[in-house]
Order: structure tokens, then C-alpha cells, then sequence
């Protein structure tokens, strides 16, 4: 620990924003992989569930995707289940707008790591400009001086340590960053599946049915015994 600490005393004041980005990345890598296992972890199963129920009762599917709420693809899929008697663009507005809800937090975290990676490089830089100014002033050159090399040293391994600290952090935000993109692009094309799933569920075993229904008894002809009845 002692040598972690000489260490980065060694890089100048820099290391200290540095070292917190690197705190930063790694709470952000802890949170992110915290969410991203609790959301993964039923996923399947719950839309199998719901997808299955809802070709029986839309009810029933909505009262499992109810109880899955805690998850993001049970409260996407129980948006629409919510509705009343909704027509397919609502069916589907529903769906989109709660996708919209989900994929924000799924995004949680980016900013944060997308401007690790842009600063953490320029402060690594800006350490190695202030350890070169430091080793020319200690230079002492055409003073006439004696020159302390121990002090030109110092500024030399100040500069080299923050530019390597810099990419460090650097390197571990982008991995982290791209990670999360890539399974932010996974959840997308799987919501756009289930909920395509959902809505075609929808349209063919209830909607289309009950508009033919009621299509049927608008053009059905009158019967025989009621035109009777009403001439008579």
C-alpha cells in the first residue's frame, strides 16, 4: 500500500483527478454490471410467459407481467397489456414509449464514461508538461549552476507516470463503455422482438377477430320473421 501511495505522490498534484476518474470508472463498471445481471436474469423466461399467456388471456399476461415488474422487459411488456381495448397504433405507441423509458436507464452511466475516456488523456498529458517544466527548471541551463539531477529525475518520472495513469484510465473506461454498448444494442434488438411478438399476438388472436365480429353483425341481413312482424 505504502508503494501505492509513493507512487502516485511521485506523479504530481495531476494524479489526483486522475485517480479520482479512475474511482469513477470503476464505481460506474460496479453499478453497471449490478444492473445489468438483475435484468438479464429472468428476461427470457418472463417473456416466454407473457408471450404464451397472451395467446390465451390478455389478462392473465398482463397479471404475469405485472408481477415481473421489477424487471425492464416486464414493465415493457406490460404497458400495453394495461390498455383497454386499444387499437394496434395505440398497442404500439404504448410499447415504444415504454421502450424509450427503458432503454434511457439502460444508458445510464455513458456520459460519465465518455468523458472519462476524453479527459483522462489530457491529464496525463498535462502532467507531462508540468514534469518537463519542472526538470528544465531544475536544469539550471547557461546559469552557471550546479544542476540537480536527483530533482531533474523527480520531473522526468512525474511526467512519465501521469501519461501512463491518464491512458490507464482511459483504457478501462472505454472497455467498460464498450461493453454497455454492446449490450445495450443486444436489449434493444430483443425488445423489438418481443414486443413485435406482442403486437402481432395481438392483432391476430383478439383485434382482427372482434373487428370481424362486429363487421358480421353490421352487414348481416335482416331475418324473414322481423321484416314480418314489423309490416304486420
Amino acid at each position: 500500500m505504502t508503494t501505492v501511495f509513493d507512487f502516485l505522490a511521485k506523479g504530481g498534484p495531476v494524479m489526483v483527478p486522475i485517480l479520482g476518474c479512475s474511482v469513477l470508472t470503476i464505481a460506474t463498471g460496479f453499478e453497471r454490471a449490478w444492473f445489468w445481471t438483475r435484468l438479464l436474469q429472468r428476461e427470457t423466461e418472463v417473456v416466454n410467459q407473457v408471450l404464451d399467456a397472451a395467446r390465451r388471456d390478455l389478462n392473465e399476461a398482463a397479471a404475469i407481467a405485472a408481477q415481473a415488474r421489477d424487471t425492464a422487459v416486464g414493465r415493457f411488456l406490460l404497458a400495453p397489456l394495461r390498455l383497454k381495448n386499444p387499437s394496434p397504433e395505440t398497442f404500439r405507441l404504448a410499447l415504444e414509449n415504454a421502450g424509450d423509458k427503458e432503454f434511457a436507464q439502460m444508458r445510464r452511466g455513458d456520459k460519465i464514461l465518455e468523458t472519462i475516456v476524453a479527459i483522462a488523456p489530457l491529464l496525463g498529458l498535462l502532467g507531462t508538461v508540468t514534469g518537463l517544466i519542472a526538470t528544465f527548471n531544475n536544469l539550471n541551463i547557461g546559469s552557471g549552476g550546479s544542476t540537480d539531477t536527483s530533482q531533474a529525475a523527480a520531473g522526468i518520472g512525474e511526467a512519465l507516470i501521469t501519461t501512463a495513469a491518464g491512458m490507464v484510465v482511459a483504457i478501462m473506461a472505454l472497455l467498460v463503455f464498450r461493453v454497455m454498448v454492446t449490450f445495450q444494442a443486444q436489449q434493444m434488438d430483443y425488445f423489438s422482438e418481443a414486443g413485435n411478438e406482442l403486437e402481432l399476438i395481438y392483432r391476430q388472436y383478439w383485434y382482427e377477430p372482434a373487428v370481424a365480429a362486429l363487421d358480421g353483425q353490421k352487414t348481416d341481413p335482416p331475418r324473414p320473421e322481423a321484416f314480418i312482424a314489423e309490416r304486420y
